[in-house]
């Protein structure tokens, strides 16, 4: 079976082509730039031009394939590429893989979405689930409510360095998942277990306050922490996405928001089991950095004395 990949060199996606190329599929990769993606051919993974903002590049990347997962995705303060590709390309995506009469196809969106409809990245997102329900396709979508490695930019390194860290209040506890786990989880329903949704989450919820304050635990350094009101979410979003270097902030407070409104559904999901935990990984994450960071400080130490004394 032949799987193409869409957003391949993302933190989700190239963990979904690794898990396939371990499983024994074929997986072939679309891929805009071929030298940034180079080391998914390197694992095994064929690639193969296509833009989805050049629609006519996308048919030629579907002969013989069985299975589209498109974990592509983009920022939510790129408004004019979210709809020349988020949309169009989407659409196109959709209408070729129809048409090369594709077994399944993948898509992810926002667990709660429904309810955050009023964001232009979520309303983009139902727009697509939607098209793709009413398609005809086989189709599996996935609701996320968020990964371990996003937390590492949003709490783990501005703790670090001590940097602000935008928080919530009354934001509710989340069930994120390593997304290495989540491309066994995919892969797995994507090729075996044709559904047609399914909530992709971790065993234990934690809320922003107690993922935080594991973070100082495991680092040995208090947080700068700063907390937005939910009334001023919005407002505040709308100011940062006007100045290039807050783009990552108001992109964090864009998915906030998003978790705000999701709160309930997470009881209603089934958790699985055999998963990493958060502890586990952010552990292992400050166990390496803050290890290099000795090995670093040891090595300008050795380095100064060595200079000669002048």
């Amino acid at each position: 079976m032949r799987l193409l990949v869409v957003g391949g060199t993302g933190t989700l996606g190239r963990q979904i082509v690794k898990e396939a190329l371990e499983k024994g599929f074929q997986v072939r990769c679309l891929v805009r730039n071929l030298r940034r993606s180079s080391f998914l051919k390197e694992w095994g993974a064929e690639l193969v031009y296509g833009d989805l903002s050049i629609p006519e590049t996308i048919p030629a990347t579907l002969k013989g394939v069985s299975v589209v997962i498109d974990a592509a995705t983009l920022k939510p303060t790129d408004d004019y590429n979210a709809e020349r590709i988020d949309w169009k390309g989407k659409i196109a995506l959709i209408e070729a893989a129809k048409v090369a009469k594709v077994k399944n196809f993948v898509f992810f969106s926002f667990l709660g979405a429904d309810q955050s409809a009023s964001l232009p990245l979520v309303d983009l997102k139902l727009k697509i689930q939607n098209y793709l329900k009413n398609s005809g396709l086989n189709h599996t979508i996935f609701k996320c409510t968020g990964f371990f490695q996003g937390l590492i930019n949003q709490y783990a390194i501005p703790i670090l360095e001590s940097q602000t860290v935008w928080l919530l209040g009354n934001n509710p506890p989340s069930l994120y998942l390593d997304t290495q786990d989540a491309a066994k989880i995919i892969v797995t329903y994507a090729t075996n277990n044709f559904t047609t949704q399914s909530a992709l989450i971790g065993k234990k919820s934690w809320t922003p306050e107690q993922i935080v304050q594991f973070c100082e635990r495991l680092s040995g350094k208090e947080s700068k922490k700063a907390y937005i009101p939910p009334l001023l979410l919005g407002s505040l979003r709308q100011i940062l996405r006007f100045f290039e270097f807050s783009w990552n902030i108001a992109d964090r407070l864009q998915f906030s928001e998003i978790k705000i409104n999701s709160n309930l559904i997470i009881s209603k999901t089934e958790k699985l089991n055999n998963l990493l935990t958060l502890e586990q990984y952010l552990q292992e994450y400050y166990s390496r950095i803050l290890r290099k960071l000795k090995e670093n400080s040891y090595q300008q130490i050795q380095g100064e004395k060595d200079l000669p004394f002048i």
